[in-house]
């Protein structure tokens, strides 16, 4: 099996085009393809943008033209995927529209070409289902980057129980060079790490919105100006270490049986959804956002993640 060079991005969304983008920053040569002409045309444009985003802040090590001139966009699936070594599939959270996918990839694909997901939702099992012969779950793999892919240096990875070791090490050895931090799981669950970190945090918030304990928008200001200042230097373990397990442990002891245990969405949420308040992308979600305020908050978060890529050295 040999190192990872050539790579098939299947999907030219905002995730396959940073991913495409983060790819060719770092010497890759990549294939990206989409079903809909539009899209890839668009899916060119944001790595085009991002990469001069990159350039001018200092964080490419390569002109933004080069960069560019290594993606290559085909709309034909069959050329895309043609003597790659790797395809990393990026198509939406539907899991109809990835069986089929994942089906025409065992059929078209060596068996020393490796397949993966992009996805957040599915655990490696579900996927492998997809396939006829057991043999391709060996050379199947999750690769689930953090959006936006370009900037954020998480990828988790995630096996299935009968993935060869061999991919494991190819894959971690692009995503090394790709200046990526992968964290591989030991086995899979749900969500996997990131996201049921993130989602029981989020319950939490929306319980106690519902009981009137506090705002949104004081919750907020208790996650950015307390907690929220101190994981990003020492992460959850760490933090637990600096003050005190006993100290920790008690408060486990108090705490636990009162934390919120919902086993679905809360009616909050569900009331939003349905009267069509689904965040920045309309305007109101928890809150309400002018055109100006979406741009400020876009600009910030960029701002803040282009910051910690520049001292991270990536």
């Amino acid at each position: 099996m040999n190192n990872i060079s050539t790579v098939a991005i299947l999907g030219a969304g905002t995730m396959g085009a940073n991913i495409a983008l983060n790819l060719a920053a770092h010497g890759a040569e990549v294939r990206l393809t989409d079903i809909d002409a539009a899209q890839l045309e668009r899916g060119l444009s944001t790595i085009r943008r991002n990469a001069d985003s990159l350039c001018e802040h200092g964080l490419l090590d390569r002109d933004a033209d080069e960069v560019v001139a290594r993606v290559a966009c085909l709309p034909a699936l069959e050329e895309a995927i043609a003597e790659v070594d790797l395809v990393i599939e990026a198509v939406p959270e539907v899991i109809k529209i990835k069986e089929c996918l994942f089906r025409r990839l065992e059929q078209a694909t060596g068996s020393d070409v490796i397949l993966a997901s992009n996805t957040s939702t599915f655990v490696p099992s579900r996927l492998c289902a997809a396939f006829d012969h057991a043999c391709t779950a060996r050379r199947f793999v999750v690769m689930h980057y953090w959006n936006p892919a370009h900037l954020m240096p998480l990828v988790e990875v995630v096996p299935h129980e009968t993935t060869d070791p061999r991919v494991l090490d190819k894959v971690r050895a692009l995503l090394d060079r790709c200046g990526k931090q992968p964290v591989i799981l030991r086995k899979e669950v749900p969500g996997f790490v990131g996201n049921r970190l993130a989602f029981a945090l989020q319950r939490e918030a929306m319980w106690m919105v519902a009981e009137g304990v506090a705002s949104p928008d004081d919750i907020d200001t208790v996650a950015r100006a307390g907690f929220g200042r101190r994981i990003p230097v020492t992460g959850i373990f760490g933090t637990a270490d600096l003050g005190g397990l006993d100290v920790y442990r008690a408060i486990c002891d108090q705490l636990f049986p009162s934390l919120c245990n919902d086993r679905e969405a809360p009616d909050t949420l569900r009331r939003l959804v349905e009267s069509g308040r689904l965040g920045m992308k309309t305007g109101e979600g928890w809150r309400e956002y002018s055109d100006r305020e979406i741009k400020v908050w876009q600009r910030r978060l960029a701002d803040n993640l282009v910051h910690f890529a520049q001292n991270d050295g990536r």
